[in-house]
This record gives structure tokens, C-alpha cells and sequence, in this order.
């Protein structure tokens, strides 16, 4: 058994000679946990953009993540729960994906050849992928930890100050247009890969993907506006203890129950 599995990473065949079945059931994980982050984050970006509706909407929605609509308390825990899931599907989409980076000159060279020599646009789309990609390893982590250990922190006023106050906003701009541009490129690539609405052209998938980039990270700087205003309308005194459970405090008393 040592053996075939030994033939079969080193050659790619099974001992029958036929093709080894494990590439494409990597490609499968693949398409499968990162079609799984997308729609998350698209879920994510309509969630958080609650704001627009009022400090009170994004307040009740962050509640309902923790169960407030049907348990007699709300529980944080459930937000890391997310959190956790979400960070062990991450880990494993990157694992696979690192499979189709670039390991020596040689392959870089030919991915270069088809970008710059051939004007290969999906090419040029797979590059830019996978530098956003490798950007959000490092960015989506942070923010994911912070969700994991700090669930409870979430409304309109802590967020707020998360942004302005402990700086987020320069991690949160950056994250925003990397996570789009990552997400929409991934489903255009899906549905190609895939063969999924086979209908329609290539062209069409592509505008979709643009319109798609466009639309959320447009969402995504009105939001990213709102949480700065609020956070600036704080006005923080300095060596007070307006801090980040002071405004937890604030969002409970004035949008919820007080607990």
C-alpha cells in the first residue's frame, strides 16, 4: 500500500497506470471551500453594511448572530463558533490553492509568457487572483482572530471605534477592495472551470465579475464612511474610559435590553 501511494505521488498514476484521481479531488476541496468563502463573504458585506439602515438595524443583526432570536440570552459564543468555521475553511482553501502557485523560475517564467507574450486575459485575472490572494492570508487573519476572540464587540458604536480609534480602518480598506476583487475573480473562474452557465459567453461572465467588484466595493466604501462618521462623532477624551466596553455598554443600553 506504501508502495502504490509512493508510485502515485511521484508519477501522478496508479500502479494500473491509469491517472491518479487525487489532483482533481483537490480541485474539487478547492472550488468547494472557496464557492463557500465567497458567498460568505458576499453574506458578510450585506450584513455588515447594516449600518446604512441605522445604528439600531446593524445593532439587532449583530444580536441575531448571537441569538437573540431564539435564545432568552444573547451568547458571543455562537459569533466565535462562525469565526472558528470559517477560519478552518480558509486555512484549507489556501493550503490547496498553494498547489498551483509558481514553484521555481522555470514555472513562472511560462505564467509570465502567457500574461505579458500571449495577452492571455484569464491568465492576467489567475495573477491577480493569486496576489490577493496571498494578501488576505496575512490581512483576513487578523480580522478573523478578532472575531474569534472579541465576538461580543460587535455594534455600531464598538465597531466604530475599532475603526477610528484602534486603527482598523487602515486594515479594513485594504481588506475591502483584496476580498472583493479575490471573491468575484474566484466565481468568474468557477463558473468557467466548472462549466457552470454554460449559456452565457465569456464576455458576459466577465462584465458580471466587474459589475460584481464594482458594486461591492462601492457597498463597501459607503459602509467603511458610515463607521468612520460614527467613530469621529465619539470624540474620545483623552486618559477617559470611553473605551471599547464603555461603547458595548452604550450600543446594549440605547439598542437593546441592557444586558
Amino acid at each position: 500500500m506504501q508502495e502504490e501511494k509512493i508510485i502515485e505521488g511521484y508519477l501522478g498514476i496508479t500502479p494500473e497506470r491509469k491517472l491518479s484521481k487525487i489532483p482533481a479531488r483537490l480541485d474539487f476541496w478547492q472550488s468547494a471551500t472557496g464557492l463557500f468563502l465567497a458567498l460568505f463573504m458576499i453574506a458578510h458585506m450585506f450584513f455588515v453594511s447594516s449600518i446604512l439602515l441605522g445604528e439600531s438595524a446593524m445593532y439587532k443583526v449583530a444580536k441575531f448572530f448571537e441569538g437573540s432570536a431564539f435564545l432568552e440570552h444573547n451568547q458571543p459564543y455562537l459569533v466565535s463558533i462562525v469565526a472558528f468555521i470559517v477560519i478552518v475553511v480558509f486555512v484549507a482553501h489556501a493550503f490547496l490553492a498553494l498547489r498551483k502557485f509558481p514553484i521555481n523560475y522555470r514555472q513562472f517564467k511560462i505564467l509570465k509568457a502567457h500574461k505579458y507574450v500571449m495577452h492571455h486575459s484569464d491568465t492576467s485575472l489567475w495573477f491577480l487572483q493569486a496576489l490577493s490572494g496571498f494578501a488576505l492570508f496575512f490581512l483576513a487573519s487578523i480580522h478573523l482572530y478578532v472575531m474569534l476572540v472579541q465576538p461580543d464587540t460587535i455594534g455600531p458604536n464598538t465597531s466604530a471605534y475599532r475603526f477610528v480609534h484602534q486603527h482598523y480602518w487602515l486594515l479594513y480598506i485594504v481588506l475591502l477592495f483584496v476580498v472583493e476583487i479575490h471573491a468575484s475573480v474566484g466565481l468568474y473562474r468557477l463558473c468557467v472551470k466548472w462549466g457552470w452557465f454554460e449559456s452565457l459567453k465569456l464576455s458576459t461572465l466577465r462584465t458580471i465579475k466587474w459589475i460584481m467588484s464594482i458594486f461591492f466595493i462601492a457597498l463597501g466604501l459607503v459602509t467603511f464612511s458610515a463607521y468612520v462618521k460614527i467613530g469621529l462623532s465619539q470624540n474620545i477624551v483623552p486618559e477617559s474610559h470611553q473605551t471599547m466596553q464603555f461603547f458595548k455598554q452604550y450600543d446594549a443600553i440605547k439598542y437593546g435590553k441592557g444586558n
